[in-house]
């Protein structure tokens, strides 16, 4: 199965058992079962799940949080705050910085229920960055605490 995207549009082209296709949008070949495969083309598709072949099972459902332990929970706790703290903070280069990583450690803590250590050490060093000014949020302070929690020290 071959997929291109251009322009927006989504193509999909499967070229059958005999590995015999044509462009992107278009395919003939001979698959599984004697059939042949004729022109597939897919508009614009968002919010959706689509599945090619037979045997599949498709669930299209909202993602929720994940759940996680009691420390992540804390810290993601403790993120949300401290980045909404930071929206009232002169923003300069190390602010901007501790910012885009606590938008991402909270993305990853969401979808996955934890935040790798390789995240929770960057998030350690921006906080000790820009402590200077931080250093007066009690935010700062609960997520500097969570992180050292995790990372064990």
């Amino acid at each position: 199965m071959t997929t291109a995207d251009t322009d927006g549009e989504h193509s999909a082209t499967d070229g059958g058992a005999t590995g015999t296709g044509g462009t992107a949008g278009s395919a003939t070949g001979t698959g599984g079962g004697g059939r042949t495969f004729g022109d597939i083309r897919i508009g614009s598709v968002r919010g959706s799940a689509v599945g090619f072949g037979d045997h599949h099972h498709i669930v299209n459902a909202p993602r929720g949080e994940a759940s996680c332990d009691p420390a992540y929970e804390e810290l993601l706790e403790a993120v949300r705050q401290l980045a909404a703290d930071l929206e009232r903070v002169v923003p300069g280069p190390e602010v901007q910085a501790l910012s885009n990583e606590l938008a991402s450690a909270q993305d990853e803590i969401q979808r996955t229920g934890r935040a790798g250590v390789g995240r929770l050490a960057r998030m350690r060093a921006l906080l000790q960055d820009a402590s200077a000014s931080i250093g007066m949020l009690a935010s700062g302070v609960a997520v500097g605490q969570a992180v050292g929690v995790l990372l064990g020290g």
